[in-house]
């Protein structure tokens, strides 16, 4: 496979699981599938994050996402036994 192909492969997967916490975090289901607020709502964290508060928010949005991750795979886990 040519380099380009595989690069682009690579790239489509990224976009795909950057789609997926989009609706893993039910923002599909709470703006209506409404893109103008979806992409309003990026606008206003990548101003964030540019601001004087950029890491604090870093730090909060991190330390909240790694909580979801954490509390997912916990879940999985109690499935998996049951």
């Amino acid at each position: 496979m040519r380099t380009w192909q595989v690069e682009r492969r690579k790239r489509t997967r990224h976009l795909i699981e950057l789609g997926g916490l989009v609706v893993k975090a039910s923002i599909v289901e709470l703006t209506n599938d409404d893109r103008a607020i979806i992409y309003g709502a990026l606008l206003w964290m990548a101003a964030k994050l540019q601001s004087h508060e950029g890491q604090h928010a870093r730090d909060l949005w991190a330390a909240k996402g790694k909580q979801a991750f954490d509390a997912e795979r916990h879940e999985e886990g109690k499935d998996q036994r049951t």
